[in-house]
């Protein structure tokens, strides 16, 4: 894919140059671009020139002058501006081989490339690293990137990923750390496969890999309904022991669904460290907590005002208690709304995965001035969700009041419409 202009930033030189949505960037000073790393090398410089193609076909060729650091303020449709590495694993826990069709068309690939690791966070396995991919990430010196160990265990590890260039994942590892390349780290649990003391094997050859290793995040297998094996979830008791397991190790944290499962309150903030795998579910609901915790509410307002959040079934209990001290404010009235899943089945209990008929069948009864919707039930940039339908869409259906909720992990967009009634 080339690199493609999806908007440009107010007051950027982009926008000063004329660069339009729809325009492709065909080269920095002569040189083609692969992606956002080549991007932003490049523009690294006082005078570069830069070509681009407009919509028309129109090809032109613009010299300029900026800071050493500036930014052009090109927003691209894609990270990656040539084909993204494939994923060529068959995953036993894979999510998107569990997705049934009439999704997004983005939701069914497969992705297992560095490049997305470093620049959005996303998680490799490093089974289709090249020497040149090893190469290009030492030159540069790029990190941190975001590894899916799952088990360090080879033969284990090539039969949870089924390929054979799984088993050699210590050894990529132990790449990383000699060239000073830092990670984070992932595992899935699959009970029955990777858990109780092969849990303590992966996280012992962890442990050893010193400072390149930043952290480790354990997340619960996702089971959905569509699924045609048997794959167990992890229960109550599967949780107990992984919590109790990860606790011998540093850097390691489970994420926030195991103590739900387990029954326990969720840690404090010294527990996750720097929050470094907030996007896996590892701190979401005690930054949340923590967050609102931070502000100063005021004791009543001018006039009655009824909100309701609509969230995940797994932050039910953070809103619950947010909810209660909301409630101590005069004329405000709050309810928690959880949204159950019907579409995946009663395992997903995420709001990423939240459908938007899935938002319709629960809010479609509730009386509030105002419905909050996290942005991640959202196609990132976009209104749409899971299933392809608009925010506007549960809007004409439910013929509700939607307030998208832009940071996922704070409540300051609540409580700055909270104020506006004071």
């Amino acid at each position: 894919m080339p690199a493609l202009v999806s908007s440009v930033m107010k007051d950027s030189i982009a926008e000063e140059l004329g660069i339009e949505k729809g325009d492709v960037l065909l080269s920095i000073d002569g040189k083609a671009l692969q992606d956002m790393i080549d991007y932003n090398y490049m523009c690294k410089n006082e005078f570069i020139t830069v070509e681009i193609q407009k919509m028309n076909g129109e090809i032109e060729e613009i010299e300029l002058e900026k800071d050493f650091d500036e930014d052009l303020g090109i927003i691209f449709e894609s990270a990656v501006f040539d084909k993204v590495k494939p994923c060529l694993n068959n995953c036993i826990f894979c999510f998107v081989a569990q997705q049934p069709k009439g999704l997004r068309n983005t939701l069914y690939i497969k992705d297992d490339d560095y490049r997305l690791s470093y620049l959005q966070g996303t998680y490799i396995t490093t089974t289709n690293l090249t020497e040149k991919d090893k190469e290009r990430i030492a030159q540069l010196h790029l990190g941190p990137f975001y590894i899916s160990v799952h088990t360090t265990n080879p033969d284990l590890r090539i039969k949870m990923l089924r390929n054979p260039n799984a088993g050699n994942i210590m050894d990529n590892l132990n790449w990383f750390k000699e060239n000073d390349i830092p990670f984070h780290t992932q595992i899935v649990l699959c009970p029955g496969y990777n858990d109780g003391n092969e849990l303590k094997r992966t996280l012992e050859d962890l442990s050893g890999l010193g400072e390149a290793l930043l952290s480790v995040a354990i997340v619960p297998v996702g089971v959905t309904q569509f699924r045609q094996d048997e794959l167990k979830t992890v229960n109550k008791q599967i949780a107990e022991e992984t919590i109790e397991i990860s606790s011998k190790f540093r850097k390691v944290c489970c994420s926030d669904e195991f103590f739900l499962l387990a029954e326990r309150e969720i840690p404090g903030s010294d527990y996750y460290g720097n929050f470094s795998q907030l996007d896996d579910g590892v701190g979401s609901l005690r930054t949340l907590i923590d967050d609102f915790n931070s502000f100063s509410l005021p004791q009543k307002l001018t006039k009655k005002l009824t909100l309701c959040f609509a969230c995940s079934v797994a932050s039910k209990s953070a809103f619950e208690y947010i909810s209660s001290k909301l409630n101590g404010i005069y004329n405000l009235t709050t309810v928690v709304n959880p949204v159950k899943s019907t579409y995946w089945g009663e395992n997903i209990t995420v709001a990423g995965l939240i459908t938007s008929e899935d938002l319709i069948n629960s809010i479609k009864n509730i009386k509030a001035d105002y419905i909050f919707v996290p942005s991640i039930m959202l196609k990132p940039f976009t209104n749409l969700f899971l299933d392809g339908n608009s925010l506007d869409y549960v809007s004409q259906k439910t013929s509700k009041n939607l307030y998208v909720i832009n940071n996922n992990y704070s409540v300051s967009e609540v409580i700055d419409l909270i104020c506006k009634y004071v």
